[in-house]
């Protein structure tokens, strides 16, 4: 049984290295007999804005109701984007903040503090681009992207984060270093699709 595999690329524009590298990855996930799936940020149109919280439900948009499809979907799931101000994009946070919903993503305990991940048995990588130094980030901000998409997203609601991988600095890499960051996404999409899948 094939992979299956959705791909989302979390860059609100339309030309980054998000997309190169998530080019770099389907492409040798599909070369080896994994199914993707994949959408980009910048192509998805809705309302960032989860007004009333949790206390009024709205209307998911159709990009929405495709994300989240996709999401169920998948055994792995694969988000490529940028690190801004110590975090992801406030439009790719917008996808999770409508997406991600109790009964979606996490049922919470009518008693008590505790919540089931209703997303469970599904794992993910993730690729952040930032213009500091990987070394500088882990020191002065003891990567506090890496621990917001890994523990507060993705293990909150059941999903296993695989392996969180973090290119920079981007602003003055050569072409040679570029293309190894390719070539790097090319063979943990070529490792993932090959992995043995449940049935």
């Amino acid at each position: 049984m094939a992979k299956r595999i959705f791909i989302w690329v979390g860059h609100p524009r339309g030309t980054s290295l998000s997309h190169a590298l998530a080019d770099a990855y389907q492409q040798a996930a599909e070369t080896a007999g994994a199914e993707t799936r994949r959408m980009n940020l910048h192509e998805m149109d809705f309302d960032t804005d989860l007004t009333e919280g949790y206390h009024a439900r709205k209307t998911l948009e159709p990009c929405l109701e495709e994300w989240r499809e996709n999401t169920v979907w998948a055994d792995h799931l694969v988000w490529v984007y940028p690190q801004w101000w110590g975090g992801m994009p406030a439009k790719m946070k917008g996808v999770i903040d409508r997406c991600f919903l109790p009964g979606f993503a996490m049922a919470y305990h009518e008693k008590g503090p505790w919540w089931d991940r209703l997303l469970a048995g599904r794992s993910a990588d993730v690729f952040m681009t930032s213009d500091a130094p990987v070394i500088f980030d882990a020191l002065s901000y003891r990567r506090a992207a890496k621990n917001q998409v890994e523990r507060t997203v993705l293990n909150f609601s059941g999903i296993r984060p695989f392996k969180t991988f973090q290119f920079g600095p981007v602003k003055t890499a050569k072409p040679r270093k570029i293309e190894a960051w390719k070539c790097k996404a090319a063979a943990r999409g070529k490792a993932i699709a090959r992995q043995p899948t449940k049935a």
